[in-house]
């Protein structure tokens, strides 16, 4: 492997194969149609999921870019009944209040088309758990390190998550409880880190319905310049 040093630091050449323009095209147009693919599950089969796999998904969001290459970000992977219990229990008495008080009128008629309320079972029957948490900043040796961008790194190693959650032939929900700090007491971590994304994580049930939903068209999403 080729190497050279930048400004006193140690890079490597970038190497990937050259392909062609039409396999770029097929590429490109392979991955949304998989892509496109992806609902947002809520029912999900008991089966177990082999844990290389779950570890395979954490590793491919942990390809994701971030601020300064800090990686800012913790994946708490939960496959415990009793903690997965103990989740849901926090998680359903903060949607309780929440659909009872926090959320306002349109916010819940905006919801009744995904037929979602405060009840989440899903957390129990997801054979795993997926918690994300970002670190505010970083610990080496007792030392404070410096994050920079957490929110943004952290979002996007999301989005590598979930992308590779879907690849791998299962399905998630990204569940937002909110507050979510019951997560950082249960799971015991440190005060450093802050509880960003939970996603249950498993095969989707054999007979499993999902809303009729239709995604925006290219031309609503993309201004070309």
């Amino acid at each position: 492997m080729e190497k050279k040093e930048i400004n006193g630091h140690p890079h490597i050449r970038y190497q990937r194969p050259e392909i062609s323009e039409a396999d770029l095209k097929t590429k490109a147009e392979s991955f949304f149609v998989e892509m496109n693919q992806r609902r947002t599950v809520r029912e999900f089969d008991s089966r177990p999921v082999p844990l290389e796999v779950m570890e395979n998904i954490i590793r491919t969001a942990g390809t994701a870019p971030s601020g300064a290459h800090k990686e800012p970000w913790t994946f708490c992977l939960i496959s415990d009944p009793d903690i997965k219990r103990k989740i849901r229990e926090a998680a359903e008495e903060e949607e309780k209040i929440s659909y009872s008080h926090r959320m306002p009128e349109g916010w819940k008629a905006d919801l009744k088309p995904l037929g979602t309320d405060w009840k989440k079972p899903f957390l129990e029957e997801a054979p795993y758990l997926i918690v994300v948490f970002k670190q505010s900043y970083g610990i080496h040796e007792g030392e404070k390190i410096q994050h920079y961008y957490v929110s943004e790194s952290v979002g996007i190693a999301c989005g590598f998550l979930i992308a590779a959650i879907h690849q791998a032939g299962l399905v998630t929900v990204t569940h937002t409880p909110s507050p979510m700090n019951f997560l950082s007491k249960i799971l015991g971590r440190p005060e450093n880190e802050k509880p960003f994304l939970l996603l249950p994580v498993g095969y989707a049930k054999n007979e499993t319905y999902v809303p009729d939903l239709q995604r925006k068209a290219l031309e609503e999403i993309l201004v070309r310049y």
